[in-house]
């Protein structure tokens, strides 16, 4: 019975540790030009797909109100707060990495190629947004 219960609790840390090397979660984002916090993103999967929505805006410049402008397709002029800026992430075979999915950028409306890699045992998620050959990576902090 002992060893039983012993197997269990280690069986059930491991799985918790393992749940945590996913995109999946709140995730805090960065400004690249200052640094500054700027928004929590909640990234959930439905059917193996991955999506993200910002949760709560963090920059001193953030108004409940705020809407993207910039976006052209269905989330024009949709609140910032509640917006849906990652789309059709999937993981790819065999790899640590969520891909050939969309991120957004709100401030230009412009949607990028999406790459997500859970790094240092899934404490942060380096993403990559990019379009063609060009692109760029953030860092977000794991949130909870």
């Amino acid at each position: 019975m002992k060893h039983a219960l012993i197997a269990m609790l280690l069986g059930s840390f491991s799985l918790g540790v393992l749940a945590q090397n996913t995109p999946l979660g709140l995730w805090r984002s960065t400004d690249d030009k200052t640094g500054e916090a700027k928004a929590e993103v909640r990234i959930t999967e439905t059917a193996g797909v991955l999506s993200g929505k910002i949760e709560k805006r963090l920059l001193k410049t953030a108004k409940p109100e705020d809407v993207c402008t910039e976006c052209s397709d269905d989330r024009k002029d949709q609140p910032l707060l509640g917006l849906e800026i990652i789309r059709g992430a999937k993981k790819a075979e065999g790899r640590e990495v969520w891909e050939g999915g969309k991120i957004l950028d709100p401030e230009n409306g412009k949607n990028y190629t999406l790459k997500m890699t859970p790094v240092e045992d899934g404490k942060k998620l380096d993403v990559r947004g990019s379009f063609g050959p060009f692109g760029r990576t953030q860092t977000w902090v794991r949130v909870n």
